[in-house]
């Protein structure tokens, strides 16, 4: 499961914010980011992984490796939750 998380958080990264060859380590605002952007990110993984996202992560500036990180905690909370 969070090999195919991780590369639907990567494929929603690069669909939103298009970083040019060389450029994908940079962060969410290195990259363009904004509040228009981390929106549509956060209900690209919502719609993609049936998780909600604290949008907030985005504003905190992570780079790609990071989002990684914050969307496969989220969609183990997630589990976690619906188990219990």
């Amino acid at each position: 499961m969070t090999n195919s998380v991780v590369e639907t958080a990567t494929r929603v990264w690069t669909d939103i914010l298009r970083p040019a060859a060389g450029q994908e380590d940079r962060t969410f605002f290195a990259l363009g980011g904004q509040s228009v952007s981390a929106v549509r990110i956060v209900a690209r993984i919502e719609s993609d992984l049936g998780v909600e996202l604290d949008i907030r992560v985005l504003f905190e500036d992570p780079d790609l490796a990071a989002f990684q990180q914050a969307v496969v905690e989220a969609v183990e909370a997630a589990a976690e939750s619906r188990a219990a």
